[in-house]
């Protein structure tokens, strides 16, 4: 019996996990010496790989000084570096930064903040929120509560959890026109001005539905609902927990529709995944709602390990690595690769078990018609010294960053083998 329990894994029947011993570059190394290229960067935060000697770097030497403090009354260099340096990437007008300890937590904080940030404008009864079909924003309970509820994986906590309201998912792919999206705008549109009375705020993961099926959206829709939120005071919250730092093409998924959402959740590779940390930026708009003689309309949260100077100062050798070495070049050319042994290589993709095959930066996804399809496909890839974990309905990898264009063909030749039959 095992003393470690595993997340999202049946204990009484699932084989004994593999050992993870080490890693290098886009690679990790297992007990016994096996060596697999890592295809999905370990839940997509290990956009640096293994190893990366800066980052460990960092790490050490931050390790050497100071490895945490409260922030409670005390501040400390790291955590002040990183907030400017994260106002300075961002989109414009994100100029305050709450940090916290993982991309739930965070999203956490950017809800709270919304309610309060009504409360203390004179609106007390919008503190609902409204979050789109095929969501998923992480498994803490106030998360739980904004993810989809039918196909999610929390339907078993429904009673439990709070009932906030969902607009339907956006249809209209990427590439759409507006005319195209208008049917998706619309549909918001509705659920706004029904309930724009008692809803805080309109969360989404703008261009890219992670873990609720990559489900790849138009950016005209993302500036539609800024426009909306507008309309109708209502905040607009970014979860970039999976989209942030280059997964869409561009370093945020905002900058593709040129908006600044009211808050935006950063975490996964804002450390490289080195370490856990969260970041919740918000316009100054957001954080005047909180100044006061009162104490009490003080922003009421306060994780533990918030701004740990550990993960401050390895995120801040995160965003200097991401920029010196032009990992949106890289990801242009891993986008090519994807685009080219996936899409325009359509011969395979006739296959009656797959229902469609879609790209957007560095991130391919195949949808197929029943997760039987995919039954196998990891001990398949492994095989072929691949990791490579699929879910439900879909077979995808989001590489690291630093994977070769040669790496990556070797990831397309094992999700286009599985349908070959090779």
């Amino acid at each position: 019996m095992s003393s470690l329990w595993h997340p999202y894994t049946q204990m009484q029947t699932s084989p004994p996990p593999s050992t993870v011993t080490g890693g290098d570059g886009p690679y990790f190394i297992l007990e016994g010496g096996e060596r697999l290229l890592d295809a999905t960067c370990s839940w997509w935060c290990m956009i640096h790989g293994y190893r990366h000697p800066r980052l460990i770097k960092a790490i050490q030497s931050q390790a050497d000084t100071l490895c945490h403090v409260m922030l409670g009354g005390l501040t400390h260099e790291p955590a002040t570096r990183l907030a400017e340096a994260l106002v300075h990437v961002s989109p414009d007008g994100l100029n305050h930064v709450f940090f916290s300890d993982s991309g739930s937590v965070g999203m956490e904080v950017a809800m709270k903040m919304a309610v309060q940030y009504q409360a203390q404008r004179g609106r007390p009864e919008k503190r609902r929120m409204l979050s789109l079909m095929r969501a998923y924003h992480g498994d803490t309970s106030g998360c739980m509560a904004v993810c989809d509820p039918e196909e999610g994986m929390h339907s078993l906590f429904a009673g439990f959890l709070p009932r906030h309201l969902f607009a339907p998912a956006p249809t209209a792919p990427f590439e759409a026109t507006r005319e195209e999206a208008a049917h998706d705008i619309q549909a918001l549109r509705s659920m706004l001005e029904a309930h724009h009375h008692e809803i805080a705020a309109l969360l989404m993961e703008p261009l890219l539905q992670a873990a609720g099926g990559l489900n790849m959206t138009s950016p005209f829709y993302v500036q539609a609902a800024r426009e909306l939120c507008d309309e109708f005071n209502v905040l607009l919250i970014f979860d970039e927990v999976a989209t942030g730092f280059g997964r869409t093409g561009k370093r945020f998924a905002a900058d593709h529709a040129a908006v600044t959402p009211d808050i935006m959740v950063l975490s996964k590779g804002l450390t490289g995944g080195y370490i856990g940390h969260a970041a919740t930026l918000a316009t100054s708009d957001v954080y005047d709602a909180f100044l006061s003689d009162d104490d009490d309309h003080a922003f009421m949260h306060g994780p533990t390990f918030m701004g740990n100077p550990l993960a401050c100062r390895v995120a801040l050798e995160s965003l200097a690595v991401f920029e010196e070495d032009d990992y949106l070049g890289k990801i242009t050319d891993l986008n090519a690769v994807l685009c080219q042994e996936l899409l325009e290589a359509d011969d395979w993709h006739t296959h009656p078990a797959i229902r469609d095959v879609r790209v957007l930066g560095a991130t391919a996804a195949i949808e197929v018609s029943e997760p039987a399809v995919l039954q196998g496909v990891q001990e398949y890839a492994r095989k072929q010294g691949v990791w490579i974990r699929p879910f439900g309905h879909w077979l995808y990898t989001m590489p690291a960053y630093i994977t070769t264009p040669e790496e990556l063909r070797r990831i397309t030749d094992v999700m286009k083998g599985w349908f070959d039959g090779d």
